[in-house]
């Protein structure tokens, strides 16, 4: 009897997600320390890759209240945790505000221009189905960079125009205007089928269009999120006297880009993280 010539599927073999896995920390390269929030199972997988392999800057969360400096496996209770920062809240806020914070969501529907859909399908007055709600989509898509995944690549998800506007796509982020859409990004879009960014050109507007195979977008922008803050200026560019900033007063050159401030160093954070005892035990790692 002859031997099957079809090779049977070994241990080596990859799945498409753990492909998905690779494409969702690939959208968290050069990064650097900003605060790696991905929501749901496979995306926290993605964002604990990209800080265990090449992005060791990443801050994460174990997924309530603290930071952790190392990186503990996803549904492992008994990984090791070491806590570096109690983060409330209240200091989440600070961090999201300021574009110190990337995070990757979900999407019922995205358009071309990478507007999303959280809320409900067919008429905002008399909907056909009704989803989450906004939830925080207004605020993440225009206070930082935002990613999505869809683990069901349809025509239903990936669509001409969405039905009601949760997250705020390039156009409309365009009409608020440079100072208030100054951290806005939607980096990627990554589906169970394909990895869509939103690069534009000088003679069009952004727009899906699948990455370019020559020169991936992480690399293309690591020159400029790489370098630390400069003396009398920040990662925005020398300041500038005269401009309407409501913290400085300043703001960088129109030709200069506009990155989010670094977070402060872990020993900063530890030296800072003051309140009750209960608090700076848990800040130092203690039970």
């Amino acid at each position: 009897m002859s031997a099957d010539p079809t090779p049977s599927p070994t241990s080596s073999a990859a799945t498409r997600a753990e492909y998905c896995a690779v494409a969702i920390a690939e959208a968290f390269r050069c990064d650097g320390e900003i605060l790696c929030n991905p929501i749901g199972n496979l995306p926290l997988i993605g964002g604990r890759l990209a800080r265990a392999s090449f992005e060791p800057e990443l801050a994460i969360t174990d997924t309530l209240a603290t930071l952790t400096a190392t990186t503990p496996a996803v549904g492992r209770v008994d990984t090791e945790r070491v806590v570096e920062h109690w983060n409330p809240y209240r200091r989440m806020f600070e961090l999201l505000w300021n574009g110190r914070r990337h995070v990757m969501m979900g999407a019922s529907q995205v358009d071309r221009y990478g507007n999303q859909n959280l809320a409900a399908i067919g008429d905002w007055h008399r909907p056909k189905a009704q989803l989450l709600g906004f939830r925080g989509a207004p605020g993440n898509t225009i206070s930082h960079t935002t990613s999505y995944f869809v683990p069901n690549h349809s025509p239903k998800v990936l669509v001409e125009a969405v039905d009601i506007v949760s997250g705020v796509g390039y156009d409309r982020a365009a009409e608020l205007g440079p100072e208030t859409s100054r951290f806005h990004e939607i980096r990627r879009l990554v589906t169970n089928l394909s990895v869509i960014d939103f690069e534009a050109s000088d003679e069009a507007r952004h727009s899906v269009r699948p990455p370019s195979l020559g020169a991936p977008v992480g690399d293309r922008r690591r020159g400029r999120r790489r370098h630390r803050l400069r003396a009398g200026g920040s990662r925005r560019g020398p300041r500038v006297p005269g401009a309407d900033n409501r913290r400085t007063g300043t703001v960088a050159p129109p030709d200069r880009p506009r990155w989010p401030r670094r977070p402060r160093s872990p020993e900063r954070v530890r030296a800072q993280c003051q309140g009750p005892e209960r608090v700076r035990a848990q800040c130092q790692g203690r039970p």
